[in-house]
């Protein structure tokens, strides 16, 4: 691929990865016996890592695309129309986040389970884009340098001081925004630390829309994201011990003790190497249209697997019981299925959306034509009811 083409094909390959570890994590994680969990088996050390990885490298991809395609408008402000579609996007993810956590059977029992209220990853990647959009905003109008800034300090900041934060319960909060902030109620991602991922990937998009036309963006970007993800993956903790020494402030003494955010972000930069590598096989349509539905494919594998809606998906008959005979197959297929299901639907989006548009439609009319049928019958019986109600009140006073 060349520096000058606008779409890069290597940061979809890298997103259709991501769902693709994602689906077989979330499918082996959740129904694989846990007598089998045995972190002296090298495999299955392995396959632990590389699911660790697969969440920051899905939250800087998410943030590195939504501010690629921000900045490359040139309007500025409320003028550039990805703002506006930002915003909608942002809440439109919050809000499948929470119909996928809803259980109908609950609804007509007039309830809402304490899992409606959990906070998964649609819901930070939601409040990831708006906080984009309010960081891009607050700097549209004032030198260049201050989005990126920006953006690298919030990393920063969230990622230093998470030994800290980490440790407060936010119950001044009600559950339903402390889940936001902290995992005490069972949320499975918090917007503190994981926004950090997402607006380090938008420093990353900056410093690849400042660079596009460079002769060398490849030749000297893929070393160096290599070589600042050794560093942080092999030498931040030893780094943050020194600094503990130096200053003796408390929280870099804390961080070497669980440094798993700057070691995980020390994982991502050698995937983006590894994709900048590769980018000239990464062109496969396939591969690109996987990496374009990563929401329908995220959609469909929560309702499969953990029963959107009813309660009846695969967690719930097969919760942590099954062999690795059966889960790694099952895995696989699992991710098929769910690919195959979403690039179906993709396919025919806009066929479907009529449908389900023209469905709503017809039943509003029905409905309409309903009430206007039953307005002369509830008249009629109405004024019947104050005739019988007057009869029997003259008969009570005699």
């Amino acid at each position: 691929m060349k520096a000058q083409t606008n779409r890069l094909f290597f940061i979809d390959a890298m997103r259709a990865w991501a769902i693709l570890m994602m689906l077989q994590g979330h499918f082996i994680d959740g129904l694989l016996d846990p007598v089998y969990r045995d972190t002296e088996n090298s495999i299955f050390n392995v396959w632990l890592y590389f699911r660790g990885i697969t969440a920051p490298v899905f939250f800087t991809v998410s943030g590195f695309i939504f501010t690629y395609l921000l900045i490359r408008i040139p309007q500025k402000g409320f003028n550039n129309p990805r703002v506006a579609k930002g915003f909608r996007r942002g809440l439109q993810l919050l809000l499948i986040g929470y119909l996928l956590r809803l259980n109908v059977l609950g609804l007509f029992k007039g309830q809402l389970y304490n899992a409606f209220y959990l906070v998964d990853v649609l819901h930070c990647i939601g409040l990831s884009i708006l906080a984009l959009i309010g960081v891009y905003l607050l700097a549209s109008k004032r030198k260049p340098y201050l989005f990126p800034t920006i953006l690298l300090g919030i990393t920063l900041i969230l990622f230093l001081f998470e030994p800290v934060y980490k440790q407060w319960s936010f119950s001044f909060l009600p559950n339903a925004l402390a889940n936001y902030f902290t995992k005490a109620n069972g949320s499975v991602f918090t917007i503190i630390p994981w926004l950090g991922y997402a607006t380090l990937g938008g420093f990353v998009s900056v410093l690849f829309t400042r660079f596009k036309d460079f002769k060398y963006l490849y030749t000297v970007g893929i070393p160096l994201a290599t070589a600042v993800g050794y560093l942080l993956i092999y030498h931040s903790s030893g780094a943050f011990t020194s600094l503990y020494k130096i200053t003796g402030w408390e929280f870099f003494g804390l961080i070497p003790l669980n440094n798993y955010l700057f070691i995980r972000l020390g994982n991502v930069f050698i995937v983006f190497a590894v994709f900048m590598l590769l980018r000239r096989f990464l062109t496969n349509r396939t591969i690109l249209n996987i990496g374009a539905s990563t929401l329908s494919i995220y959609v469909i594998h929560f309702i499969i697997l953990y029963g959107s809606f009813t309660g009846m998906g695969l967690y719930r008959f097969f919760n942590h019981s099954l062999t690795p005979q059966i889960v790694i197959p099952g895995a696989i297929f699992f991710m098929v299925v769910c690919t195959y299901l979403a690039l179906k639907y993709n396919r025919h989006e806009v066929e479907i959306k009529s449908q389900i548009a023209w469905a709503m439609a017809s039943i509003k009319r029905q409905a309409i034509d309903a009430k206007e049928a039953s307005i002369p019958m509830l008249r009629e019986l109405s004024i019947r009811a104050r005739l019988v109600l007057r009869r029997f009140l003259r008969t009570v006073r005699g």
